[in-house]
This record gives C-alpha cells, structure tokens and sequence, in this order.
C-alpha cells in the first residue's frame, strides 16, 4: 500500500501543505493559507526595519493550509499519512515561557510585537550584530563568527534577542527561553514545548546562533556575558545538542491530530530552515548551487568534509556540518532583498492609486476598486515586458540592490541602496532594468566569492516565484551569471525537501540520498546565457563593484 507524506513550508506571508506520494514523489495536492495579521500590515513598521509575526497566524494558517490540502485526499491516502517534515523562515525566534508558549499568546503581551516572532528580515538589531562583531574579534577567546562567515548579521539569533532584552524590561522579566519558528512547530505538533526538551535544529543552530562542535554548542557564557550582563544564565535555558533533519522530532500529537483530521503519532522530523530543504528538494548534490528566488535569496551549496577540511569560507552565511545532508556541510548565503525590490518600485509606482484615485470624481466605488486590482496586478509584468524592449546599451543608470542591507558576501544591515545615473529622460522602464540587473549582480557577487574562497559551481538549479513567473529577471540574471539555470519543476520545492525528510523520519528511506532519488520531480525549464549580453554585463559589473566600493560609507544608515 502506498504511503504519502506531508511536507510544511512556512513562508513569509503564508504557509503551504503539501501531500506527496513518498514512493514516486507524485505531488498528490497542496493548499495555502494567508496570514491574516501580517497580510493586513499588523505589527510591521518598516521606517524601523521592524517585521514582526503572530504566532497565531502560523497556528491558524497550519490548521487551514493542512486541511484545504488533505480535504481533496480520499481517505485511503489520509489515513496512509505517516511523515510530517517543516521548514521555516528563519532567523525567526520568539521569547517563550517555561512551557515554551510564545508570550504574545498571553493576554497582556497579545499585541507586544517584541513578544512575538521577529522576522527573518527584522532589522532592529543592528547595533548589537556590531558589537558582536566586535566583541568576537576582541575579547581574547574564541571568534564564534569564523564558522559564520565572520561576520554576525542582525537577521540572526543572538542580535535579536539582545536587541529585545535591552528594549523591553517587562519581556526581559518573564521571558524564560527562546525558540526558532522551525522548532516550535515540529514541538506544537508533537505535543512537547518544554524549551529544555525541544530537539534543536542543527541548520537553525549552526547557521544563526553560532553554534558549534568545536566549542561544544552555543557561545561560552563568559563570551555571551562579556557581551552583556543580560545574557548572563540564558545559555542554561536554551540547549546544548541540536539534531538533522532526518530525525524524528517526536509524532503527531492527539490534540493536532484532531485539529488537522489526521492520525495520532505520524512521525515529525526535525525542523530545518526553508532555503536548506529547498535545495534538497531541488536536488541539491556537491558543486550545485541552488538558488532560492522569491523576497529574498538563499543561496545554497554542499560539500563534503573532505573538501572542506578545516577551510574557513568567508563573508558567507555560515558553514554547518549536516544543514542541508547529513554528513555534508551546509553553505549559505544570499540577498537580503530580491524580489521584494520589485515590489517595491511596484509601490513606488502605485502611490498614487493608493492616494488620489479615491478622489477622482466621476467614478463610483466598483471601478475604482477594478481599476486599482487590474493596475497593481499587471505593473511588474508590463515592466519586464517594457525592460525587456530597450535596446542593450551603455545606459547611465545603475542601481545598488542594497535596499534591506547586504547579507553577503559580508552582511552588513547598515547598507542602504542606491539608483544612480537618471537624468530627464528616465523613464519607469529603464529604473526598473537596473533594479533588475542590481539584484543580478549582487547575485553574481556571492557566485564569486564562493569561487574566490575555494569552492567548485558547476551548476546552478533555481526556485521560488521568481524562476516560475518572471523570464526577463530569469534571463537577466542568467546572462549575468554567464552560466545555465535550471528551473526545478515543483512549485512547491521547499515544502517538497520537507516532505522528503519527513519520509526518511518516517523510516520509508534509510538517508535523504534515497528520498531525493526515489521522489525528485525534474525540471521544467532552463534558461542559456546570452553571448551578446554576457560581455557587456561584465563591464556594468566591474562598474557596480567599483561603485559599490566607493559608496558604502556614504550609505551606510547612522
């Protein structure tokens, strides 16, 4: 008889369920849910970096995703579910109690955005990644940065809660541990959040909290109180081992199994970071650089030990044993903004929609609203088409695709972009092609600072929105990289790596070499360099390194 497995993908703005077929990898059906709250602008203040989530849309969107997927299932199939995998954003973390219950699920902190998730790309920390920074450098011990690139971002762990313990004394006083997004679901699910008890994940811990073999777990807590007395006693609440993501983080608990309409004791793997079962679900393999295209970018490799060695690979996002494949060590990278760009010339350009079409006289409230949907609808569509137009040139606009500060190579929060070069002639085409050759760029950035630190890419597979929905941005960056990109053919390849895990979880594979064979689903398009344009694009890139050298103390946020 068959058996099927779920794979959850926690999103940005949604959450995704996905039944597959674990011996084919057939993708039986999938089902998304929208988080209310965040989806309706609550909780984000973007003058201060702040992006903050509800740990109730998460439960909320889980339970709707689950069973808008499952309700198109026949029995036989739902009854026959035996593996649950989760991936999530991340650094996404929340201050818990000591029953690991989120505080923003108590009543007096229900609308205390510091008692909720802090979001992947939440900068409010970035004062205290500098004086991590700083103080790993300095402080006489070890350097705790040097696995993560050596350099700490404030997208991660440490920095953000740092950041809240220093802001918000009445968190400072109840908070008792901390828990990434990726381990407090599989817990939910499984029916354990006791923080002491929770099985870390390894691709969270290793790549976001410095956490290390070589020092034995987390930063020394003479390093973590040198860096401030408020961390003094916290590492005792947090965890020492951390676990892969082909264990078992415990099974489906009855009061979730009641919730979703699925069977007590389904096996919940281990949680893992969206990006890094992504790559598994895209087939990732050595010297295969996986690209995860959507508001932002992951960018992902594996190696083995062997290669490594004891080879430190700067100005990345970390190098951990196991985040990705057991037994390779995980490498990450990526763009702080890629995708969300785009959006946000799309708003730029749909102010006034927003602001003064609701005073145009003459038009009652259905046309307006028709009006705004199909405009902001076809912005970016009619911009590629337009960018795609303009003749291959050396135009005088250059952008710097530093819009939420750079997380590599050598993430630096405190970067701000930049559009150069307009003059009385620009028009929304020719900004929207350099915004889209900045994010190619900043892509080709990290390409060659992985080659510069040694490692091999000889091919490059892409996922997410963009590589589905966008062939000029494809196109563009193709060209720009100077090599093939393959499209994985799922639309849902994280929730799919996740599915695969919870496969091996399961016990249905022995190792995730075996899930990805048995259940990978190909590709669907690939995307050949340009030779016309792969010349010319090396000279605006040589332009935007050397701009980009020159600019970033003057664009640098005080």
């Amino acid at each position: 008889m068959s058996r099927y497995v779920i794979g959850l993908d926690f999103g940005t703005d949604s959450v995704r369920a996905l039944v597959v077929d674990a011996k084919t990898g057939k993708e039986i059906s999938s089902g998304i849910a929208y988080y209310p709250r965040w989806n309706s602008g609550k909780y984000i203040d973007t003058l201060k970096n702040q992006f903050r989530q509800h740990p109730l849309d998460y439960l909320e969107g889980m339970e709707v995703a689950v069973k808008i997927t499952t309700d198109k299932c026949n029995e036989s199939i739902k009854k026959n579910i035996v593996g649950i995998g989760i991936d999530t954003t991340g650094s996404t973390l929340c201050a818990v109690d000591e029953y690991g219950s989120p505080l923003a699920l108590r009543e007096d902190f229900r609308d205390e955005p510091d008692a909720m998730f802090i979001l992947w790309k939440d900068h409010t920390a970035v004062q205290e990644a500098i004086e991590i920074n700083g103080k790993a450098k300095n402080w006489c011990g070890i350097d705790y940065t040097k696995y993560e690139g050596g350099v700490y971002s404030s997208e991660w762990f440490w920095a953000k809660i740092l950041h809240v313990l220093r802001n918000n004394e009445q968190i400072r006083k109840v908070a008792f541990s901390w828990v990434e997004h990726c381990d407090w679901i599989p817990a939910i699910l499984s029916g354990n959040t006791n923080p002491l008890k929770i099985n870390r994940s390894r691709c969270a811990a290793g790549h976001k909290a410095m956490w290390h073999e070589d020092w034995n777990g987390l930063p020394s807590e003479a390093f973590l109180k040198n860096l401030d007395p408020l961390l003094d006693g916290l590492k005792d609440r947090l965890y020492k081992e951390t676990y892969t993501s082909n264990k078992k983080a415990g099974e489906l608990c009855e009061k979730w199994a009641k919730k979703l309409g699925l069977k007590p004791g389904i096996a919940i793997a281990v949680g893992a970071l969206d990006a890094h079962m992504g790559a598994v679900g895209g087939g990732i393999k050595e010297r295969i650089l996986v690209k995860i295209m959507g508001t932002s970018t992951c960018d992902i490799l594996v190696a083995s030990k062997e290669i490594i060695k004891n080879k430190l690979i700067n100005g990345i996002c970390g190098q951990v044993d196991g985040s990705v494949i057991p037994g390779l060590i995980g490498l990450e990278a990526g763009q702080s903004a890629f995708g969300d760009i785009y959006a946000w010339f799309k708003d730029l350009l749909s102010w006034p929609i927003a602001n003064i079409l609701p005073e145009v006289k003459g038009l009652n409230e259905n046309n307006r609203t028709q009006i705004k949907r199909e405009i902001e609808e076809k912005i970016l569509a009619r911009l590629s088409k337009d960018s795609e137009q303009l003749k291959f040139r050396n135009t005088t606009i250059l952008a710097l695709d530093w819009l939420n500060g750079r997380r590599s190579p050598f993430a630096d929060q405190t970067l701000t972009g930049a559009i150069l070069g307009l003059n009385l002639g620009t028009n929304a085409p020719m900004i929207y092609r350099a915004l889209v050759e900045a994010t190619a760029f900043g892509s080709r950035a990290i390409n060659e600072q992985f080659i510069k630190e040694g490692m091999e890419i000889d091919e490059i597979i892409s996922m997410g929105g963009i590589p589905k929905k966008d062939s000029y941005v494809m196109q563009v960056t193709t060209d720009i990289l100077n090599k093939p990109i393959k499209v994985a053919s799922s639309n849902e390849t994280c929730a799919l790596g996740a599915a695969m895990f919870g496969a091996v979880a399961a016990g249905i594979y022995k190792d995730i070499y075996e899930a990805q064979n048995s259940m990978k689903t190909g590709f669907s398009n690939i995307y050949y360099p340009k030779k016309s344009n792969v010349e010319k694009y090396d000279e605006l890139y040589s332009i935007y390194i050397s701009l980009g050298k020159d600019l970033e103390k003057y664009l640098r946020k005080t």
